[in-house]
């Protein structure tokens, strides 16, 4: 599928982590896309398969017109198979400039100020326009960035020497007084990343480039946090001097980046240029212009395989599974740590262990991961992607195969695993009422409801799926007042860094991510402990322990795995392919085949 494809990354101008503080590689995409941010949350579902959209600045600057159908996840092509994808950190190294680019973005976003609204959009434009203290590379490690320096003197102290020469998009210096500010803004409780900051003592100024960073006890995974939008650096004053008007139409960003925003034209376009004063001279962004619009389906089928548009990172795998089969488009598989999964609520019969054991064990997820992800997805048996594996990896596929040996998370029900299904049902009692799934009517969405339901039915359940609009769903993530009346619901869930325990302290007890009010001492316990444990073979081992006991009380139901999708029109090369797009300024390595 990926054919040309090179590992050859952008080299940018970086000095080493202290070798006692290296972090484990590390990724972001965490917050739910295009939807309501969770709040104190670390990361969010990953959008959701749409099959139309009414992008109207879309279909007028481009001049197409689309309708709803023939795009839609799992729709078209040939069906692939995902353990046979080649999986690429990067595309091959551009050589060429681009004047201008056309890129496609699922949605447009609410607001380019992340504090406030962390979407997969707005996260895309904002990965070429804002910097964080350290940054991801295309092959998920962590090097300093803004920070020329990140050192724990010691297990609650951690001292960051920054760059000098850096300049707001303005012209004005950074200095450690806008890191300073910056940090604590991240940290306040209203704003998205504030649990990033709950460990956190004190944020000082120590010297002139100099800020220090103190614990009330240690943090495994601050420092990766600073690689993500915990970590970005913003110009006191222009965010000040803006208020409630920063990261909204027509106002100038706050940042650092090889690019700044030139225009946002709302319902229309957002564009950025190549920034002349960057402070990073090693490595000259290729594109001059970057002009997002937004469109979904067909109607982003449509513009690339056209040429109207000339890629986009994709979060739907029916219209990658439709465009690597177009001429003159080059569909590219990275890493991901995105996962679908069914998540119970306290609101019914699900809050039974054995109920749900029984639905995981009748699950087909070869079935769903063929039927609604046009064979891109792969069956899995834990609720995040191998993208998080960021060390310890033989370990995290040893439990993760373990767990798909297991019969409640085999891949396809075998007739004992269906008999054993029935038993559970019949030990817990069929509840009186159905079992009650939610949908938002997508194609991958409506397979794997269906598949429930067939599941159900095998085991002598019964269930009702009740299909609600896309804005009702986004609902469910922030609202739990509008998850009242489900039972079941379907999440595709990505985690920010390259770390499994930053997705399990959704089992915590009190979690707002914890729907079905599951509530383990000991889990807890383990969780916590795992992120105050810097080393990380014994990290690894707490994590697979509480993975253990999260998989063994079903609190979610884990079905598929997908990759990050990249498509490019074939004159174009460069970017990454990984799910690091979301922090790392791709466009920079955005060009032309020379």
């Amino acid at each position: 599928m990926c054919p040309g494809t090179s590992t050859t990354a952008r080299t940018r101008r970086t000095d080493a982590l202290s070798p006692a503080t290296r972090t484990p590689p590390t990724r972001r995409r965490p917050h739910r896309a295009d939807a309501p941010h969770l709040s104190n949350h670390q990361e969010e579902p990953a959008m959701r398969t749409k099959l139309c959209t009414t992008a109207a600045g879309l279909a007028g600057a481009l001049l197409f017109t689309a309708g709803c159908s023939g795009a839609s996840s799992g729709a078209g092509g040939t069906t692939a198979d995902a353990a046979e994808l080649k999986l690429t950190n990067t595309t091959a190294k551009a050589s060429g400039e681009a004047a201008t680019v056309n890129w496609l973005v699922e949605q447009e976003p609410g607001s380019l100020d992340l504090d406030r609204q962390g979407t997969t959009s707005g996260r895309t434009v904002l990965a070429n326009v804002c910097e964080r203290l350290l940054q991801l590379q295309p092959d998920l490690t962590t090097e300093p960035q803004l920070a020329a320096k990140a050192e724990y003197t010691d297990d609650k102290t951690l001292v960051l020497t920054l760059r000098d020469g850096v300049t707001f998009h303005d012209g004005s210096p950074m200095t450690a007084d806008d890191v300073v500010w910056s940090l604590k803004r991240h940290a306040r409780p209203e704003m998205s990343e504030s649990d990033e900051y709950e460990d956190v003592d004190k944020i000082t100024k120590t010297g002139a480039s100099e800020v220090t960073v103190t614990f009330k006890e240690p943090s495994a995974l601050f420092m990766k946090a600073l690689a993500g939008d915990a970590g970005i650096i913003m110009d006191r004053e222009t965010v000040e001097k803006q208020g409630d008007d920063y990261g909204t139409p027509g106002q100038p960003d706050a940042c650092t980046g090889p690019y700044r925003l030139k225009s946002w034209d709302s319902g229309s376009s957002i564009t950025i240029e190549r920034y002349a004063d960057y402070w990073d001279d090693s490595s000259p962004a290729l594109t001059k212009n970057v002009v997002f619009r937004w469109a979904t389906g067909s109607a982003l089928v449509n513009a690339v395989s056209t040429g109207a548009a000339d890629g986009a990172y994709l979060t739907a795998t029916g219209p990658a599974a439709v465009l690597a089969e177009k001429k003159g488009v080059r569909a590219y598989y990275g890493q991901s740590t995105t996962a679908w999964s069914l998540s119970p609520t306290d609101s019914g019969a699900l809050k039974d262990a054995r109920l749900r054991k029984a639905l995981s064990l009748a699950l087909d997820r070869e079935g769903i991961a063929k039927s609604g992800f046009s064979g891109l997805a792969q069956p899995w048996a834990t609720p995040v992607g191998p993208g998080a594996w960021g060390y310890e990896k033989a370990a995290f596929q040893k439990a993760q195969t373990d767990l798909e040996k297991s019969t409640a998370y085999t891949p396809s029900p075998s007739s004992d695993d269906i008999a054993q299904a029935k038993k559970l049902v019949e030990e817990a009692g069929a509840p009186a009422q159905p079992i009650v799934v939610a949908s938002d009517g997508g194609e991958s969405q409506t397979v794997i409801t269906n598949a429930v339901r067939g599941a159900a039915q095998k085991i002598g359940l019964e269930v009702t799926v009740k299909t609600v609009p896309p804005s009702q769903y986004d609902e469910f993530f922030a609202d739990p007042k509008a998850r009242e009346g489900f039972d079941l619901i379907a999440v595709d869930w990505y985690i920010s860094k390259a770390d499994p325990v930053g997705f399990y302290d959704n089992g915590m007890s009190g979690s707002a991510n914890n729907w079905l009010g599951y509530s383990d001492g000991d889990y807890d316990a383990l969780v916590k402990k795992a992120q105050q444990t810097i080393d990380d073979k014994e990290r690894a081992k707490l994590v697979i322990e509480a993975q253990s006991k999260f998989a063994d009380a079903a609190v979610w139901i884990p079905l598929v795995q997908v990759p990050s999708v990249l498509v490019l029109g074939e004159k174009y090369t460069g970017p990454p392919a990984s799910m690091v797009s979301l922090y790392y300024p791709w466009a920079a390595d955005l060009g032309t085949k020379g």
